[in-house]
């Protein structure tokens, strides 16, 4: 009997199915405090065939996301120890991490950030203008998934008209609920789609050159890492990253803000009548809704904040435990936009904290400030449904409101 296995009858255990959640919107968010509720800091979790540990509060959460050296950033779900893949950078530990941060992190930096923000309103203001006519739309498919992803596509230098296939590729890789063998195959298929399309698109690049391009296809062409070329298999591995997070991660942040204004009429009076408090709101929602639940693969054997681990275990540290940990942040589960500046960790915390984090807080700003410049008063038009694994998101979101 294992230490691992010796330790489950002295601390709770539970059968949450992180990769099954499939419900009404907020199902997941419910289902992490419960096991908030249950036990602290961690528990024992039983997903199908799998077992891992849950840590469950934020202090517990942001030691393991601040030190790599005992919890690897080599797998993204808790149910898969070998993944047969490595998305560059998030799967990879430091010092390779650093060193591929350093390559992306001017296309993502404050400055670069801010000189696209009246171009980012433009495009915002003709989306919602677009539909406000119609007096409803589903929030999801016809603004979170285009908004964001129109942005994210010009950055990398890819045709928006294809945005349509590539959320279907997108929706293959992390939109599968369940973890069995059907469910990966299936994202196996859509992740070699996307590495198919990137080694043509690399392969035009290299035989026509733009001098002048600023896209960062064109730019990964010439990086380098400790002086060497980068390899085109680990070239492929970050396209596919940047695919997935650039096409997925704000689109489900921006649709659980809307849904949270949607049915809070008081919150959404506020922002209509005071767009100051937008910045503010954009905290809370990150606080409140954190829509990432990363997953970590112990690095060796350790007592771990009282959990004796082994190394090979694997362990899920939710970000939405951390953000609604009333331990940490009063009336936590309950956004407020008179709260302050708080330290939540919805970006992450340690080397992986998310290198994204800029844009993705201004393109939520905006969105929320030229929607509600033009449809201030709305509701829910249907039911919503949400789906999980490691970023849980909506997969419909329904409105309405008089044109």
């Amino acid at each position: 009997m294992t230490t691992s296995e010796q330790q489950v009858g002295q601390c709770p255990v539970s059968n949450f199915e992180l990769m099954g959640i499939n419900g009404p919107a907020l199902t997941g968010f419910s289902q992490i405090d419960a096991l908030q509720d249950k036990a602290r800091p961690f528990l024992q979790n039983t997903e199908g065939e799998h077992k891992y540990w849950i840590f469950t509060d934020y202090k517990t959460i942001l030691d393991g996301l601040q030190h790599p050296e005992l919890w690897s950033s080599s797998v993204i779900v808790p149910t898969d120890p070998n993944p047969p893949y490595k998305w560059i950078p998030v799967m990879l530990d430091p010092p390779e991490h650093t060193k591929w941060r350093q390559v992306l992190a001017e296309y993502f930096s404050p400055g670069r950030t801010r000189s696209m923000r009246e171009q980012q309103h433009e495009l915002a203001a003709g989306i919602v203008e677009k539909i406000a006519a119609k007096g409803e739309c589903d929030f999801v498919k016809e603004v979170a998934r285009v908004f964001p992803s129109t942005i994210f596509l010009d950055i990398m230098g890819m045709p928006v008209d294809k945005l349509d296939e590539f959320l279907e590729w997108e929706d293959k890789i992390l939109h599968q609920v369940g973890a069995d063998e059907a469910s990966l195959a299936v994202r196996m298929e859509g992740m070699g789609q996307v590495i198919t399309y990137f080694q043509t698109l690399i392969a035009e690049r290299r035989a026509n050159p733009d001098p002048d391009a600023q896209d960062i296809v064109s730019a990964a062409l010439n990086w380098k890492i400790d002086g060497e070329p980068v390899k085109d298999e680990d070239l492929l591995n970050c396209m596919l990253l940047l695919f997935m997070a650039g096409l997925d991660t704000v689109a489900n942040q921006m649709s659980y803000s809307m849904l949270h204004l949607a049915t809070h009429p008081d919150d959404r009076a506020r922002i209509v009548a005071d767009p100051s408090v937008i910045p503010n709101a954009v905290e809370e929602f990150l606080r409140v809704y954190p829509i990432v639940q990363t997953a970590r693969k112990a690095t060796r054997d350790m007592e771990f904040h009282g959990c004796k681990v082994k190394a090979g275990d694997m362990a899920l540290f939710p970000l939405a435990a951390a953000g609604r940990d009333e331990t940490m942040f009063p009336d936590a589960r309950k956004v407020d936009l008179d709260r302050g500046i708080t330290r939540h960790i919805s970006f992450s915390a340690g080397p992986h904290r998310c290198l994204g984090s800029h844009l993705a807080r201004q393109e939520l700003a905006i969105i929320i400030e030229e929607w509600h410049k033009r449809i201030p008063n709305y509701t829910l038009a249907g039911e919503t449904s949400e789906h999980g694994g490691g970023v849980i998101g909506i997969d419909t979101l329904k409105l309405r409101w008089d044109s």
